[in-house]
Parts: structure tokens; C-alpha cells; sequence
């Protein structure tokens, strides 16, 4: 009420957050000011169902203050004291009426000093010591433990958009050290960065991701200084369960998110990073590492690999820093910038460094075991390390998703199913795992329900529609709605190319489902000597029943080692040539069991 109070009365003027802190509290007063100016801004806006991006009563000035911008209008006193009485709703007394005789109005700043000492020290009689009332009120000792954990993104309060990496690496390194902990669920980066800059209230935001306390806090860099601060509230009362700041300089941020994560899981009495000791690396190599993380988050791979390179040149004996490069190798390779050999040969390198500076990277056997899978078709040893990375990793959801790429491809797609939900789970926003949860049911012959999971992953990312009407167009086929099928396929071409969606849409209308693939498998041959144009090519043959054609296509795909092989036995599609012997050789050159 103060702080409104205060805004209010310099309608349309900054004040200043040390305005507002001198303000609220006196100088012997201990207490975080940046959390509790933080807190009651956002209590406010909440009350006020105001919006931080388009503010209708407070807003924001990075980095300075706050600026009402409501109309406010004074009433003068002679007319407008209201009469407070307990339980009752405050009374205005008319111009000209009379007040009883002996009595006077109480003067209203007093009026409301002492309704708000009440609500204060009932506060305090309430939520302090060992009263029964409040244990009884506030369900204070039944209260369950937290199990569950989102760590939003911090607050770049440098007053610098450059510094956004540094901000949100130090969240990640806080989700990483905290998922550490087997018994605590750590939701994913993918799904918390959604909620950058949002100013929704913390119990929505915690409702939609289903976690019992949510961790807030803002970071600030500047003159060789750091400044974080950090704050646990409970999500289904609101309630502060604990907050600190920390000030360090330069030299000393590459241990500060291991300690906040200590101190976080000596709260909540977890194990959470108990286990281990951060390393100490020098700030020329941590900045480098969370610059790679970065850009590895936004897809600029390359860029991505050489910060990670230029960790690893600045710090050889930092472990995390080579498991980063391996991870910037693999997506590389995934996005075709490296050859399938350049990619084994590289990540395998990184990878395996990491695992010798530090067994415990549960990343870096993650990594491995995904390159071994997918590019080498090392099964037994890709299982291995991929199960050892989740047990070290266990909240990490790309340690599920990877372990889900070797399952399907060894024909195991109950547990695939299984595991690629444990993924999502942990990554509840991530249009990744929506998207492959629901080509893993595929898989799996559950076609309704992937079907659900790919419309989700639609909704949640519209602009990506390319990478799911394939799915859902070969869902539809299987379901035999050829119909359907034809219009999601041709819709995935339409975004690219809309004269050949509409010509090849003309042919089925005109001749049906077979001239439509023979007609789409011309196009597909023109770019056959791309990579892994050929799997999609012998997929093609074997549903045009031409499975003579297909196998030499199925060849070259595995020549090339091309990803898409790798789930050449768990393919709906290619059932029909199961038992083609040319089939089992096939299985027999990916070492694959037949």
C-alpha cells in the first residue's frame, strides 16, 4: 500500500528504485530491497490485473524505476475521509452533515497507519513462531515437500541487451546444478524461457508447469562486479521461502551459480548438486562456455562450437566445457554442416574428454552414446552410455530424447513411448519433444494420440508447421484417409513451393492415390544426391509396391549413414518388405538383429 501510495502521488514522474527503497525501509532495517521492490511491484500489478508489456497503471523503466501512468484524481480531505470501522465498510460523510457531538474524524493518514499496523501485526501473530493458529490457518506443518522446481529466467538488470547471454547462462547453469538431484524434478530451460520477461503471476506460471516453488531472481554485471539475487516462493501459497543476494567481482562469478544451487537444496534439505564441487575455471573461459550455451539454445551452431573451442583452449582440464563442444558437433551434424565421419570423429573426441576430466558428466555420456546410434551403429555400447547419462543427467530431457533415438532404432518403441514422455515431462514447452513424442506414437502404432501430440506441437509453434505435416499426412495413411493424407503432404510442399502443391493436388483429383506418389517420387529424384534423399526415396518405392526399385536406394542411405535409416525397423512404411531377405542384409550392415 505504501509503494502505491508512493506511485500514485508522483502520477506520470520516475521514482526510482532508491527512492522506493528509502521509501519502504529504514536504514536499520536488513532486508533484500531488490526482492522485496521486485515482490511488491509484482503483487501490485497482479491485484491491479495490470500487464508489465503494455502497462495500464505501472510501468517499467529498465533499470531505473517505475512510472504511474494511470489518470489519478486528489479528493479533498473536507469531503472524502472515509470512517473506518472494523468489520464495516468504510462511511463518507456528506458536505454539511453533522458529526456527533465530542467526536472527530480521525485524521486519515492516521486511519490508515493504523489499519495497516493491524493487518501488519496480525501478519506477524500469525506467520511468526510457534502459534497453533497459524499451523491450523496456514497449513504450515502439513504443507508437502517441494518436489518440483522452476527456475525462471534471471533478469538482466545490466541495462545492457548484450548481456542477455550472461543472464540467461547463469539460468542454465542454475537448472543444471539443481537437476542434478534424482528426487527433485528440475523443469527444462525450453519450457522456463517462455516466461522471459512475461510478469504473469508466479502461481500461473507454476500452475502451467506443474511445479510445487518456483526460483526467481535478476543478475546484474557491470566495473568487473556481479550482482544476483534470488528468491524460492511456494507456488500454491505464494509464500517466500527464502531469498539472498550475492555480490561478487569478476574473477569469482564461475562458482556463483553452484553456490545459489547449494543453498537453494539446503532449503529445500535436497541432495540437489550436493555431489559435487563446481569447478574453478577462470572468467575468460566461463564467459566463453556461456556464450557457446547460448547460441547452441538458438540454433547458430557454428557459433555455438567456437565459443565452446575457445572454453576449451582458455581452461583443457574444464570438463563441461569440452561436453558443450561435443553437444555443438552433434547438432552440426544434425543440421548437415558436418559429414557423418567429421561428426563421430570430432564429438566422439570431445565427448570423450569430458568423460575422462569428470566421469560424472552425465552430458557428455549422452552425447556419445547418441553419435554411437546414430552415426556408427554402435548398439551395445550407444545403450550403455546413453543409460549411464540418464542416471547421472536425471532431469535432463535430452538425455530421455536421445536414449528414445537408440530405442526406436533397436525396435523397442513401447519403451521409446515411455521415455519420450519422461522427456516431455521435464520439457512440458518444448516443440521438440511435442513433435517427437507424437512421431515416436507414430512408431509405436498409436495414431490417434500421436496425433494429438503433433497438433499440439502445431499450435505451439505455427511457423514450423513443415516439420510435422509429413507425420501427419503418413498417420493418416496408415489410418487409410488417404484423403487427409494427400492434403497434409501437399501442404508440407505448399509452404516451399505453392505451383507444385497445386499441380500434384490436381493429379490425385484427376487420378487418384498412385499417380500422386509417382508424380511426387519424379520430384524427389531430381535431389537424389542429397543426403538421405535416398531413404526417403526406397520409403517411397515400397509404398508404390515397387520394392525392387527401393533397395538400392536403401543402400545408399546407409552408405551414407543417413539419420533417417536408423529407424528403418521400426517404420510402418516399410512393412512390407520385412520378408524381403534383401531386408535382413540390410539390418545386417547396420549390425542391426534380425
Amino acid at each position: 500500500m505504501e509503494l502505491l501510495i508512493l506511485l500514485a502521488s508522483r502520477q506520470g514522474q520516475l521514482v526510482t528504485r532508491p527512492e522506493i527503497a528509502e521509501r519502504l525501509w529504514s536504514s536499520e532495517v536488513f532486508v533484500d530491497t531488490e526482492h522485496g521492490i521486485n515482490t511488491a511491484i509484482r503483487k501490485l500489478r497482479h491485484v491491479l490485473r495490470d500487464d508489465a508489456e503494455e502497462p495500464k497503471y505501472i510501468q517499467t523503466v529498465t533499470g531505473m524505476g517505475y512510472r504511474f501512468v494511470a489518470p489519478v484524481t486528489t479528493i479533498g480531505e473536507a469531503h472524502a475521509e472515509p470512517a473506518i470501522a472494523a468489520g464495516v465498510a468504510g462511511r463518507e460523510v456528506a458536505a454539511g452533515e453533522e458529526e456527533l457531538p465530542g467526536k472527530k474524524r480521525p485524521r486519515r493518514r492516521w486511519v490508515l497507519i493504523g489499519a495497516a499496523s493491524a493487518l501488519v501485526l496480525g501478519t506477524l501473530a500469525l506467520t511468526t513462531g510457534s502459534h497453533p493458529l497459524a499451523a491450523r490457518l496456514l497449513h504450515r506443518e502439513g504443507s508437502p515437500p517441494i518436489a518440483s522446481i522452476a527456475v525462471l529466467p534471471l533478469e538482466n538488470l545490466s541495462g545492457d541487451a548484450g548481456q542477455e547471454y550472461f543472464a540467461d547462462g547463469m539460468t542454465d547453469e542454475l537448472i543444471t546444478q539443481l537437476a542434478k538431484d534424482s528426487t527433485l524434478r528440475v523443469v527444462s530451460r525450453t519450457s522456463v524461457m517462455q516466461y522471459k520477461k512475461a510478469r504473469k503471476p508466479l502461481p500461473e506460471i507454476a500452475r502451467a508447469l506443474n511445479v510445487d516453488a518456483v526460483l526467481e531472481g535478476s543478475i546484474s554485471r557491470a566495473d568487473g562486479q556481479v550482482h544476483m539475487t534470488l528468491q524460492l516462493i511456494r507456488a500454491d501459497t505464494d509464500t517466500h521461502l527464502w531469498a539472498e543476494s550475492y555480490d561478487r567481482d569478476y574473477k569469482n562469478v564461475p562458482g556463483l551459480a553452484d553456490e545459489g544451487a547449494q543453498a537453494i537444496a539446503t532449503r529445500l534439505h535436497s541432495a540437489a548438486s550436493s555431489a559435487s564441487v563446481a569447478h574453478s575455471t577462470t572468467p575468460e573461459a566461463h564467459d566463453a562456455y556461456l556464450r557457446g550455451r547460448y547460441f547452441l539454445e538458438k540454433r547458430e551452431v557454428d557459433k555455438s562450437a567456437a565459443y565452446f573451442r575457445e572454453a576449451v583452449s582458455r581452461d583443457p582440464t574444464w570438463s563441461q566445457a569440452y561436453s558443450g563442444l561435443a553437444a555443438a558437433i552433434q547438432s552440426e551434424g544434425v543440421f548437415g554442416i558436418l559429414s557423418p565421419e567429421e561428426t563421430v570423429a570430432k564429438g566422439e573426441e570431445a565427448a570423450h574428454h569430458a568423460i575422462d576430466l569428470d566421469p560424472q558428466n552425465g552430458e557428455a555420456y549422452s552425447t556419445l552414446g547418441a553419435t554411437q546410434a546414430t552415426y556408427e551403429w554402435k548398439w551395445k555400447e550407444a545403450e550403455e552410455n546413453l543409460k549411464r547419462g540418464i542416471s547421472l543427467s536425471p532431469n535432463s530431457p535430452e538425455a530421455e530424447f536421445y536414449y528414445v533415438i537408440y530405442l526406436d532404432a533397436v525396435n523397442r518403441p513401447a519403451e521409446a513411448v515411455m521415455h519420450m514422455r519422461r522427456a516431455l515431462a521435464l520439457d512440458p514447452g518444448s516443440f521438440l519433444f511435442n513433435r517427437h513424442l507424437g512421431s515416436t506414437l507414430y512408431y509405436a502404432r498409436q495414431y490417434d494420440e500421436a496425433l494429438v501430440h503433433l497438433k499440439q506441437a502445431a499450435e505451439m509453434e505455427p511457423g514450423k508447421l513443415n516439420f510435422i505435416q509429413g507425420w501427419v499426412s503418413q498417420i493418416y495413411e496408415m489410418k487409410g484417409m488417404r484423403d487427409e493424407a494427400v492434403t497434409f503432404d501437399s501442404a508440407a510442399i505448399r509452404s516451399s513451393d505453392s505451383a507444385a502443391a497445386h499441380h500434384l493436388l490436381a493429379i490425385y483429383r484427376a487420378k487418384g492415390w498412385k499417380a500422386y506418389w509417382e508424380e511426387r517420387q519424379k520430384e524427389m529424384l531430381a535431389h537424389k544426391d542429397e543426403t538421405c534423399a535416398p531413404y526417403d526415396i526406397a520409403v517411397n518405392y515400397v509404398r508404390l509396391g515397387k520394392a525392387d526399385l527401393a533397395f538400392p536406394y536403401f543402400n545408399r542411405a546407409v552408405d551414407q549413414k543417413c539419420w533417417g535409416v536408423t529407424w528403418i525397423m521400426v517404420h510402418p512404411l516399410v512393412d512390407g518388405i520385412r520378408a524381403d531377405r534383401r531386408y535382413a542384409e540390410l539390418l545386417r550392415r547396420m549390425n542391426l538383429p534380425y
